[in-house]
């Protein structure tokens, strides 16, 4: 019977396809976005606690950050 080696002793090739910069005129790297930015575009992931409901919490975090606008996507209910 062959011996195979355990999966985290296989040794492995990084291969790079392609390298290349971004356009500033067109956006930036994720780490160097302002927290605005962030903001406007992210996402929030919000473990919702028992009791207020999610429209409550909704509005809370749009008054909490400032923003405009804040919607969840389907129930937050567990």
């Amino acid at each position: 019977m062959a011996r195979t080696l355990p999966p985290w002793n296989v040794k492995r090739e990084i291969f790079v396809k392609a390298v290349d910069e971004t356009d500033p005129r067109y956006g930036c790297r994720p780490e160097q976005r302002p927290a605005e930015a962030l903001l406007r575009y992210g996402v929030v992931n919000l473990d919702k606690p028992a009791g207020p409901s999610s429209h409550e919490v909704a509005a809370w975090t749009k008054r909490l950050m400032h923003v405009e606008s804040v919607g969840h996507g389907g129930t937050l209910e567990a």
